[in-house]
């Protein structure tokens, strides 16, 4: 009964699986990081872990109904000889409802932040905060779930996986999250790397699929250079003020 626990086959294909599960999670940590970080401070990590609380649920919800996830890529209706399915009709509604957002964000983050006292807009804004998240988990669950169901056929394997990926994602998500918070010119580019999912994402959903290699290497590319920004001016900063001190 146990002899899984001696299959290297098995194990090869659950550390695997956990490690596309966190590069596919990546996405959803920066959205959640950016929506968490327009809440008060002593909200934000409850934020988090609710979201991501609710993308493991919504995985493992999708993995126990493997029926129908396998169902939603059954043609529904077809658009200019383009054959549409649930699956591309979710990637569709929510790479634009990602792409409204992420264009929402870079123009309130270009006008400066609008804050609001009391503790009942507070309480909307993470009310807010919190549905939205849930919506995007969705859509990002069945890209991991699909995932998942094309590399692994034991389920215990997928779902074993799945949570361990997850609790990466919630200690990474804290470090990331204030590392946002810290450079403005990183939540910039966040928001810029959602605009591109969000258009990925569309892309997808009318059957034009784009290799995800693409798209974490120019991610990565960016990221890499804007820090190697932030180290320079830093830099440039310390020495600044080591000549004013000087004076």
């Amino acid at each position: 009964m146990l002899d899984w626990v001696t299959d290297p086959q098995i194990w090869i294909g659950f550390f695997t699986l956990v490690a596309l599960e966190i590069v596919l999670g990546i996405d959803n940590i920066i959205f959640i990081s950016i929506l968490a970080g327009k809440l008060p401070p002593e909200q934000r990590d409850r934020a988090r872990v609710l979201g991501l609380g609710a993308a493991l649920i919504t995985r493992l919800l999708l993995l126990l109904a493997l029926s129908w996830v396998v169902q939603l890529t059954e043609p529904l209706f077809a658009v200019f000889g383009h054959e549409i399915s649930g699956r591309d009709l979710i990637l569709l509604l929510g790479g634009l409802f990602l792409l409204g957002k992420s264009v929402t964000e870079i123009g309130h983050s270009m006008d400066g932040p609008v804050g609001k006292d009391g503790k009942k807009a507070a309480a909307a804004s993470f009310a807010a905060v919190i549905i939205q998240i849930m919506v995007l988990d969705i859509v990002f669950s069945l890209d991991s779930v699909i995932t998942a169901v094309g590399m692994v056929d034991e389920l215990g394997v997928m779902i074993a996986a799945v949570v361990v990926a997850v609790l990466v994602m919630l200690f990474a998500s804290g470090p990331i999250s204030r590392f946002v918070d810290r450079h403005p010119s990183i939540k910039m580019l966040a928001l810029a790397f959602l605009v591109l999912i969000g258009v990925v994402l569309i892309a997808e959903g009318f059957g034009q699929h784009i290799p995800k290699g693409y798209i974490y290497f120019a991610m990565a590319f960016s990221l890499v250079v804007e820090l190697l920004n932030i180290r320079a001016r830093g830099k440039r900063a310390g020495a600044t003020g080591g000549r004013r001190s000087l004076r």
